[in-house]
């Protein structure tokens, strides 16, 4: 019933930006944490975002140190959509990136999370 699908991915040049969307559909609790990862060839996939919310209409985000001050991870009102917004982009950003939903707030761990979508590609000409 859960099902998260990712799109906005494609090619850009250093220095340029992308905004990643994530739709979620299906009941998922207002108390999980929504998570940005990503997965470059050849490498363990990593952390980049999250967003964490409960009943409360205030909200937390966490981010890898390598992204901090470049990417924003946000959420429309209903909260049926997660983005992550990514400027000045390096090649070094150059991953399939994957959203991601599960019950501990604020976590960076992969394995912690319950939902994933399939990913979208973003790769960053030098």
């Amino acid at each position: 019933q859960v099902q998260l699908v990712e799109s906005g991915g494609g090619l850009v040049q250093a220095g340029g930006s992308l905004r990643l969307s994530c739709a979620v559909s299906g009941r998922i609790s207002n108390s999980y944490a929504m998570g940005w990862f990503r997965q470059a060839p050849g490498k363990e996939r990593e952390f980049v975002a999250a967003l964490t919310w409960s009943r409360i209409i205030t909200y937390n985000t966490d981010y890898v140190d390598s992204v901090k001050g470049r990417f924003t991870i946000s959420r429309d009102n209903a909260g049926t959509k997660v983005y992550l917004q990514m400027n000045s982009l390096k090649p070094e950003d150059t991953a399939l990136y994957y959203c991601a939903a599960g019950p501990k707030s604020g976590s960076r761990v992969g394995h912690e999370y319950t939902y994933w979508g399939r990913g979208t590609q973003v790769t960053v000409s030098s």
